[in-house]
């Protein structure tokens, strides 16, 4: 068996995953990227394996998505799957390996010097996401400019919810380093019951950038050709922009900050409709 199941599944995200937005004959082949995704990240997270035994379940992933072994084996199923849906869609199999390369990073890799660190590895952790997407619906790849922006945002503001799990749990800390030294900030910051000030500080620094990122990426719904893709990734940016707000007013080191049910249903039916009406 190489993969570890965690129990995390779509409801679990920030964001919507193949909702009824999009087109229903591509509701399928997202479902299978989300379930190849869910389950490299799974093996990424499991507290239980030792880092190179992750990597080699991930790099025995990544054989079967470039076809390199026996199709038929059920321990790498998932792997399979999303190889005969990219083949089918013609989507580019990047789209899956650079998710591969990211989470075989989380394996060794549990602290980022500088923000461009982050972003590095968001581009490769959360930005193949939108560009699975934008190339599943047939858009122009010069949309990847936007998706990468939103994609990377919900990246940054997924690590600033669970900052104090992530070293808690896997010691991994994706707040950037040179802003935690410049602030007095250690990781044992992280270990309290509630955010230091100088935590404080590099965590609402992390939120301005994610406003630049989603200032970005609110130009993509409206570059979109595809109606219901505009209106799915308008939702996104909707949460993603309410999300950082909340952030900004709440500790999430003391607590979970994250979207209520209301929050959600008003993204969900403000985005959609500007992205209907863009």
């Amino acid at each position: 068996m190489i993969e570890t199941p965690s129990g995390k599944g779509a409801g679990d995200e920030n964001f919507p995953v193949g909702s009824f937005l999009l087109p229903k004959p591509l509701r399928p082949h997202v479902a299978v990227y989300y379930a190849f995704a869910r389950a490299a990240d799974d093996i990424a997270d499991n507290p239980a394996l030792e880092p190179r035994d992750k990597v080699d379940r991930l790099e025995a992933f990544d054989r079967a998505v470039t076809g390199q072994d026996d199709a038929d084996d059920p321990a790498l199923a998932k792997a399979h799957a999303v190889r005969r849906s990219f083949l089918q869609t013609g989507v580019h199999l990047d789209h899956a390996r650079d998710l591969l390369s990211a989470f075989k990073q989380d394996a060794v890799k549990t602290r980022y010097n500088s923000w461009d660190d982050v972003i590095d590895y968001c581009n490769r952790s959360a930005a193949p996401v939108g560009r699975f997407l934008l190339e599943l619906h047939g858009e122009d790849r010069a949309g990847f400019a936007w998706s990468d922006q939103l994609c990377n945002a919900l990246q940054v503001l997924n690590h600033l919810q669970d900052c104090a799990d992530d070293y808690n749990q896997m010691n991994r800390v994706y707040l950037p380093g040179d802003w935690m030294a410049e602030n007095n900030v250690t990781v044992d910051d992280l270990k309290a019951s509630q955010s230091s000030s100088g935590l404080r500080r590099v965590i609402d620094r992390c939120l301005e950038e994610t406003d630049k990122l989603v200032n970005d990426a609110e130009k993509l719904p409206g570059n979109l050709t595809n109606r219901r893709l505009a209106m799915e990734s308008a939702v996104i940016v909707r949460i993603a922009r309410k999300l950082t707000t909340k952030l900004k007013r709440q500790d999430p080191v003391k607590m979970r900050v994250e979207l209520s049910k209301p929050d959600f249903i008003s993204c969900s039916l403000r985005g959609a409709l500007a992205g209907l009406l863009r």
